[in-house]
C-alpha cells in the first residue's frame, strides 16, 4: 500500500514527547460546540485503499470524456493533440526536479527553459517582454488590472462584452478588494462585435480597457480601434487569448496596439484535466516591466564567461515584503511552463501556422454542416476554431440531449450566462485538429434529429 499511517505505538511516542496524554488534549482550546460530535454527516466512513479505487473508477464511468465522443466543447478549454515527446521531455531530472526555481543559480535546466519560453509567449503576443508564466488565464487578467491601475493611479476598468464571463467574474472578485470601479458589459449577438458602447464608456478616469481576443463568440475585435480610444483617454489596453493556437493565424495582439496581452496556455500541451491546473501567460511593453508581475528570467555570462541564467526580476511575495510585491499569487505553473514551452519548440512558427489552418478548417467544414441543419443559423461572419449558433430551442436542453446521444456538442451561453435569457438559445462550437469528419457528421445528424423531434420556436 502506497498509505502508510502511524502505528498505535508511534502515536503514544509522540504524545509522550510533547507532554499530552491523548490526541484529544491537542483539541482543548477549541470550544466544545465547535467540535464535531462523531463522523461528519453524509461522509462514508473509513475503507481500504482498494475499495476506495473501486469507488472513484465507478464514479469516473459515469462521466462522457472528452476522448470518448465527439467533442466540439471550447469556451477557454480546449482539446487539441498532445505529441507523446512532450511527455517523455518534462521528465528529464534537469528539467523536472526543480521547475520552481527557489535556489536560482542551482537550477540552470529550469531557468533555461523559463528564458525561451518567455521569447516564445513574446514573439506569438506581439509583445517587447513577457514573464516567466503565472497561475492561469483569468487570474493573469486581473493582475493585469492591477498593474494598469498602478501605471495609471486610476481605479475604473472598463470589461467588454465578449470577455469570458468567467475571466469578468475573477476580476470583479478581486477588486472588492482593491476598490477598483468595474464596468462589465455582456455580449450581444451579433455577427461582427459592435465596439460603440465600449468605446464610449472610455473616459479620463478609466485605468483599462479588457478586450478578449478572439471574443466569447468566436469573434475577432477590432483591436486598433479601441486601442487607439483607450490611449487616447490615457488608459491601457489588455488584450486577453484564451486560444493561443489561434495567434497563429490571426495577427499578435501587441501588434494591434496592446499594452498589456495575457492569456491561457492550456491548449498547447495541458490536457484538459476537469479544469487543471492550468498556465497564465502574460507579456507587456517593456517600459512596463517593472511593473510586471510574477518573475523574470535572463541571461548571464558567469566568471568563467559561460553562458548562464538568473531571475533578473522577482517582485512575488516569497522574494520581497508582500506590501512591495506586484503579485501575490505564488504559484506560476511552472511544469506547465515547461510543456508549453517544448510544444512550441516542437511546432515552431511554420508549424503553429499550420496547425492554427487545420483548426481553422476543421471548424469552417463544421460550420458548413451545422448551417445546413433546420433550426440552426450560424452567427459569425469570421472565426478561427469557434464559432457561434443560434438554435430554435434553449441550448441548455439541446446539449444535454446531445450528450445524451453520446455527442459533447458546445457550450450554451445560457449556461455561461444564466441571467442573460437572451443568450439562451446560443451555443458555442469549437473544432480542433482532433475533430474528424465523422465527428462532425454526428453532430450535424445528430443535432438535426434533436431540432426535428422539439417543438417549434424561434431563436431570440
Amino acid at each position: 500500500m502506497r498509505y502508510l499511517p502511524l502505528t498505535p505505538a508511534e502515536r503514544s511516542e509522540m504524545l509522550t514527547v510533547i507532554g499530552a496524554a491523548t490526541i484529544d488534549d491537542l483539541f482543548a482550546d477549541v470550544p466544545a460546540e465547535a467540535r464535531l460530535p462523531g463522523p461528519v454527516p453524509g461522509l462514508p466512513n473509513h475503507a481500504s485503499e482498494m475499495a476506495v479505487e473501486r469507488h472513484m473508477s465507478a464514479l469516473a464511468a459515469q462521466n462522457l470524456s472528452a476522448g470518448a465522443a465527439p467533442f466540439f466543447l471550447g469556451a477557454g478549454a480546449y482539446r487539441h493533440h498532445i505529441p507523446a515527446s512532450v511527455d517523455h521531455l518534462i521528465q528529464r531530472g534537469e528539467f523536472l526536479t526543480a521547475y520552481t526555481p527557489y535556489q536560482p543559480e542551482i537550477a540552470q535546466g529550469t531557468l533555461q527553459v523559463l528564458f525561451e519560453f518567455q521569447t516564445q509567449v513574446a514573439r506569438l503576443f506581439g509583445t517587447e517582454v513577457a514573464n516567466a508564466s503565472m497561475y492561469d488565464g483569468s487570474t493573469a487578467c486581473w493582475e493585469a488590472v492591477a498593474m494598469a491601475g498602478r501605471i495609471t493611479r486610476r481605479r475604473k476598468v472598463v470589461l467588454c462584452g465578449g470577455l469570458h464571463p468567467h475571466y469578468g467574474a475573477t476580476i470583479e472578485t478581486m477588486a472588492k478588494f482593491t476598490g477598483d470601479q468595474i464596468e462589465r458589459q455582456v455580449p450581444v449577438l451579433t455577427a461582427e462585435p459592435d465596439h460603440g458602447e465600449l468605446i464610449a464608456a472610455i473616459d479620463g478616469e478609466t485605468s483599462c480597457v479588457v478586450v478578449q481576443y478572439p471574443d466569447i463568440l468566436g469573434r475577432i475585435p477590432d483591436l486598433p480601434a479601441i486601442a487607439a480610444a483607450a490611449q487616447a483617454h490615457g488608459a491601457l489596453l489588455i488584450a486577453v487569448v484564451t486560444e493561443p493556437v489561434a495567434l497563429g493565424l490571426i495577427e499578435a495582439p501587441g501588434k494591434l496596439g496592446a499594452d498589456i496581452v495575457v492569456g491561457e496556455g492550456q491548449s498547447l500541451s495541458v490536457g484538459l484535466q476537469f479544469g487543471g491546473p492550468y498556465l497564465g501567460l502574460f507579456g507587456c511593453r517593456e517600459k512596463f516591466v517593472r511593473q510586471m508581475p510574477g518573475r523574470l528570467c535572463g541571461q548571464t555570462v558567469d566568471a568563467d564567461g559561460r553562458r548562464g541564467f538568473v531571475l533578473t526580476l522577482s517582485t512575488r511575495e516569497q522574494h520581497i515584503r508582500r506590501e512591495k510585491a506586484t503579485s501575490n499569487i505564488c504559484t506560476n505553473a511552472g511544469l506547465c511552463a515547461l510543456a508549453f514551452s517544448i510544444h512550441m519548440t516542437l511546432l515552431g512558427g511554420e508549424g503553429l501556422a499550420k496547425l492554427a489552418r487545420v483548426n481553422h478548417d476543421r471548424a469552417r467544414q463544421t460550420a458548413e454542416a451545422l448551417s445546413a441543419v433546420g433550426g440552426v443559423e450560424v452567427l459569425n461572419s469570421a472565426f478561427v476554431n469557434e464559432f457561434t449558433v443560434l438554435l430554435r430551442r434553449d441550448a441548455r436542453e439541446v446539449v444535454r440531449e446531445l450528450a445524451d446521444y453520446g455527442v459533447l456538442g458546445g457550450v450554451s451561453l445560457g449556461r455561461l450566462y444564466p441571467d442573460r435569457p437572451e443568450l439562451g438559445h446560443a451555443l458555442l462550437v469549437t473544432a480542433t485538429e482532433t475533430t474528424t469528419d465523422q465527428d462532425i457528421h454526428a453532430l450535424a445528424a445528430i443535432l438535426g434529429e434533436v431540432l426535428a423531434n422539439a417543438h417549434e420556436g424561434s431563436p431570440t
